[in-house]
């Protein structure tokens, strides 16, 4: 495939674009400082934008088969740039005429399961954080695309494993955490499964 990845000097984001390289896609990466992304590949292209400008984006875009995003929060990202950012980006797909796309919510906007506890704590705790998640996630779903929110627990450092549950619809039961290089691994196997268009899908260990 030839995947565009936006927020690709992330956690999540290099996991993706190495991950993807090694699958043998052609990968085009979107950063806004590409020193942050020590790569090097033939069929590697890093591109420099702003992620919150549409009209940057197409290039990056056009020719492509899908895209995937690991703004926000989760990734380390600024509150607010979750749904600034995939505005702009399918804003720019509906320009480029690609229509896979997936993004990084979290696990706490599933339904809340009942006897969770934490769950309102969590949403008090971090409310500014899944406010801009809930608004990207309202944005994707009135969106035209073939979106996927990918909900995950917190997200770790740890080595991938290829170990993972996944949940078409739904939060995963009793998820704490889950590695970005499983995560990656969650993302790139969903874009070409017709399960998990226009759905929202928790990944979880």
């Amino acid at each position: 495939m030839r995947l565009t990845v936006f927020g690709a000097s992330g956690g999540t984001g290099r996991q993706v674009v190495r991950q993807a390289l090694v699958a043998g896609h052609h990968v085009t990466a979107v950063v806004r400082d590409p020193e942050r992304l020590s790569m090097d590949h033939p069929r590697l292209d890093v591109v420099t934008a702003d992620v919150t400008d549409p009209e940057a984006l197409v290039p990056a875009l056009r020719g492509r088969d899908a895209a995937v995003s690991g703004l926000g929060p989760p990734c380390g990202g600024r509150a607010g740039i979750a749904t600034s950012g995939t505005r702009a980006i399918l804003a720019a797909l509906h320009g480029s005429g690609v229509r896979r796309f997936e993004a990084i919510s979290a696990g706490p906007l599933a339904p809340l399961p009942d006897g969770d506890p934490l769950r309102p704590l969590l949403m008090r705790i971090l409310k500014d954080v899944y406010a801009d998640l809930a608004r990207m996630e309202e944005a994707m779903r009135t969106s035209a695309v073939d979106w996927t929110i990918v909900r995950v627990p917190r997200l770790t450092d740890k080595p991938a494993t290829g170990r993972y549950r996944r949940l078409v619809g739904g939060d995963v039961p009793r998820a704490l955490t889950i590695s970005r290089g499983d995560l990656a691994h969650a993302m790139l196997s969903m874009l070409d499964d017709p399960a998990t268009i226009r759905q929202a899908v928790g990944v979880a260990y």
